[in-house]
């Protein structure tokens, strides 16, 4: 009596099924169908949820520009190529504010493009209450909410960003 030779490949049914192919689409229909899956503040509704619920706000703006414009004071500054190892709690290398997956993120880039598709990247990773800033650093600062202008910038009562004196508390008004 002769044994049967195992197959040497699985069967099809415990092979993985093929990806489908997506189709083609454009940056902008890109960012409509994926910010149609986040609840998107303002910069006002951002401080409120950083003051308020403890929001963590992540700068991901790349040096270049964290040098020319400046900073959000208190935001934690992490470049978008490494966000999702520092913010997954899950993970070796995350930042000690990854806490939790029910930690509110708020993610903003300069102008909010950048941080739409970051957001939905975190919230790929199980960070559901990931979110980003509508219009980013540009229409926080515009929006006169604390910026602390960049090194050497600032001087004369100004806060180096829009040329406003900065409102009473901001990082430039003392």
């Amino acid at each position: 009596m002769t044994l049967a030779t195992p197959p040497t490949t699985p069967s099809p049914s415990l092979a993985p099924a093929p990806l489908p192919t997506p189709l083609p689409v454009g940056i902008d229909e890109l960012l409509d169908r994926e910010r149609g899956h986040l609840d998107r503040l303002t910069p006002d509704q951002a401080a409120d949820a950083i003051a308020d619920a403890g929001a963590l706000l992540v700068d991901i703006r790349y040096a270049a520009l964290r040098d020319r414009d400046g900073t959000v004071p208190g935001a934690l500054i992490v470049e978008r190529n490494e966000l999702e190892w520092r913010l997954d709690p899950q993970c070796d290398y995350r930042l000690p504010e990854a806490t939790g997956h029910d930690l509110q993120i708020i993610v903003f880039c300069n102008e909010g493009y950048a941080s739409s598709l970051a957001a939905r990247s975190l919230q790929a990773l199980g960070l559901s209450r990931a979110t980003d800033l509508i219009g980013g650093f540009q229409a926080w600062a515009a929006a006169g909410l604390p910026v602390q202008p960049p090194a050497g910038r600032g001087k004369g009562g100004e806060d180096g960003i829009s040329g406003r004196t900065p409102s009473p508390g901001s990082p430039g008004s003392r």
